[in-house]
């Protein structure tokens, strides 16, 4: 067993004394990256994209062999190790500091899924993002071993709520019953005021016909509502009419965004024909703050050069966005609430375009990936947005800011 053991405090950090930056941990002779069940596997390689996660929303300092430490000890702790193996799960772990996320890589599959379950665990105070990284592959994963975590896993011991879900929603995957013509329907609406309750929000958008699903995101800590959610009609043919009369609707100070939550690699979102008013801006409660970090550096931003592309009211944002940010629901919501907030700032906002990872990987399939696409009403709106935004950093880089045309952006040729 790791240092620490079972019944650790949560968050407890036992740093590996003496292991460099760079902390690779020992591979023990026993251990295998496969899944045990499946027998030997004879590529490392092959298997890698299956025994890694991706952790997102790290604390402050924090280093390779504290990591290490504090998920081996957690694994250790829930029982998510394999049994017929000794020493610890970690093979090798690497964190981008600028961006505060890292890869942490397990010698087998069995234990990778096992860590899929501390999504949200507490580590100083901060709750981690537990997430596949973006090379991961559903079809070819499915192969290698289990794909979930093992039932019974002691949570409790790392004080962690066993129903808490995707988002802090108890119960089961919201998408886990939902078809891929489904998801190809599935709207996300934000801008909710916080005080609405689901059956509140619920019956709001009832007003267009029965849901399949419906999901309001609520933070994990104070169950309060994050003020966006996903919902799914049971008669997809009235999604475009719901988008239409509920995107820019006025809920107090604030007015609905509502639009396609679309991941399929081969489509984009679907523009709105309805003009949303003028955005009140405010802080997000738990959200990634993209405002903060932008506005952040405003002093330092350098004015944009001249553009190649003619003016238009659509402008685009580059070097911002990591692919395995727009993975997840939750954080997707985030930054779809976070870009509406600041960008409303400048003028009044039509749409705003954050293309999705493929759900079956492919990522490079989809146009524009990596970038936000905001539409503005007017020119005076969009050229404000450029000037402002071009030249702050986000997470180490510099954001570039730029005209696209307005056809190129109706038809996603992005």
């Amino acid at each position: 067993m790791g240092v620490g053991g079972a019944g650790i405090p949560p968050g407890m950090n036992v740093a590996a004394g003496g292991m460099p930056t760079g902390f690779s941990a020992p591979i023990h002779p026993g251990a295998h990256p496969g899944n045990l069940g499946s027998g030997l596997l004879p590529n490392q390689q092959a298997t890698r994209h299956a025994r890694r996660v991706y952790v997102g929303n790290l604390p402050v300092p924090i280093n390779e062999p504290k990591l290490a430490t504090f998920f081996n000890n957690a694994l250790h702790a829930v029982g998510g190790t394999v049994a017929q193996l000794s020493g610890d799960p970690i093979l090798n772990v690497y964190i981008n500091m600028e961006k505060k996320f890292a890869f942490v890589e397990f010698r087998t599959v069995e234990e990778t899924s096992n860590c899929m379950s501390l999504d949200g665990v507490m580590m100083d105070g901060i709750a981690l993002r537990v997430r596949r990284p973006n090379d991961y592959n559903v079809l070819a994963a499915s192969t290698l071993g289990p794909s979930q975590p093992k039932e019974g896993l002691n949570l409790d011991a790392i004080g962690m709520d066993k129903t808490a879900a995707a988002g802090g929603v108890p119960g089961a995957n919201p998408n886990a019953n939902l078809t891929e013509d489904d998801l190809a329907h599935r709207l996300f609406i934000g801008g909710l005021p916080y005080f609405l309750t689901e059956p509140q929000v619920k019956e709001l958008v009832e007003a267009f016909g029965p849901t399949k699903s419906f999901t309001l995101v609520v933070d994990r800590e104070t169950g309060n509502s994050k003020g966006y959610g996903f919902f799914v009609y049971e008669n997809h043919t009235v999604t475009d009419t719901a988008c239409q009369g509920l995107h820019g609707m006025k809920m107090g100070e604030k007015s609905l965004t509502v639009q396609r939550a679309q991941r399929d690699a081969g489509t984009g979102p679907k523009p709105v024909s309805v003009s949303a008013p003028a955005v009140v801006p405010g802080a997000l409660p738990g959200a990634e703050a993209i405002a903060a970090h932008m506005a952040g550096e405003a002093s330092a931003a350098a004015p944009p050069p001249q553009s190649d592309t003619p003016a238009s009211t659509v402008v685009s944002l580059t070097e911002m966005l990591e692919v395995d940010e727009l993975r997840d629901d939750v954080e997707y919501g985030e930054i779809m609430e976070d870009m509406r907030e600041e960008c409303g700032k400048f003028g009044r906002i039509e749409s705003i375009v954050i293309p999705r990872p493929g759900s079956e990987g492919g990522d490079e399939k989809v146009p524009g990936l990596g970038k936000v696409f905001v539409r503005f009403a007017d020119l005076d709106g969009a050229a404000a947005a450029r000037t402002a935004l071009h030249g702050r950093k986000f997470g180490g880089n510099v954001v570039k800011a730029d005209f696209i045309d307005e056809q190129v952006f109706a038809s996603r040729a992005f």
